[in-house]
C-alpha cells in the first residue's frame, strides 16, 4: 500500500500585496425579462432591456434591445444594438445596429447605421455627419 504525503498550500497572508490591476467597473443596468421600468436614467454605460423600459436616457454610452425587449421613450447614446422594439426618439453618436430581428420606430438621428435582412425601421431618419475636431475649433479662431 502506497502512502502520499500531503503538503499544507501556503496562502498569501491579508498584508501580502496583490497585483495593481486598473479597476473598470463599468456602471451596467440590466432590466430583465417580464421587469416593466419607468423614469430617467442619467449616467451608466451599458443599459440593456431584456423585460420592458419606458424611460429617457442621457449620459449613457450603449443600449442593448435584446429580442423580447421593448424600450419607448428618448435616448442619446454613443452606440445602439436593436434585436427587439425601440419606440421614441433615439440620437446614435457613432453605430446603430438593427438585428434581423429588430423593429425601430423613431425618429432617429445616427452617424453610423447597419440593418441585419429582415431589421425594421420608420420614421423620421436622419444621418448625420461626425463632427471633426477642425471643425469645432473653426469658430472659435474666427472669432479671435
Amino acid at each position: 500500500m502506497s502512502t502520499s504525503t500531503l503538503k499544507p498550500v501556503s496562502n498569501p497572508s491579508p498584508t501580502t500585496p496583490a497585483k495593481a490591476e486598473p479597476q473598470t467597473a463599468t456602471r451596467k443596468l440590466v432590466v430583465g425579462r417580464g421587469i416593466v421600468f419607468s423614469g430617467v436614467i442619467t449616467s451608466c454605460d451599458c443599459l440593456v432591456v431584456e423585460g420592458t423600459v419606458k424611460a429617457n436616457i442621457a449620459g449613457c454610452h450603449d443600449i442593448h434591445i435584446a429580442e423580447g425587449g421593448l424600450f419607448t421613450g428618448a435616448a442619446s447614446v454613443d452606440s445602439a444594438e436593436i434585436r427587439g422594439r425601440f419606440e421614441g426618439s433615439l440620437a446614435v453618436s457613432q453605430r446603430l445596429l438593427i438585428h434581423a430581428t429588430g423593429n425601430v420606430s423613431a425618429e432617429v438621428r445616427y452617424n453610423q447605421i447597419e440593418i441585419e435582412r429582415g431589421g425594421q425601421i420608420s420614421g423620421d431618419i436622419q444621418a448625420r455627419d461626425a463632427m471633426k475636431p477642425s471643425q469645432v475649433a473653426a469658430p472659435a479662431q474666427l472669432r479671435a
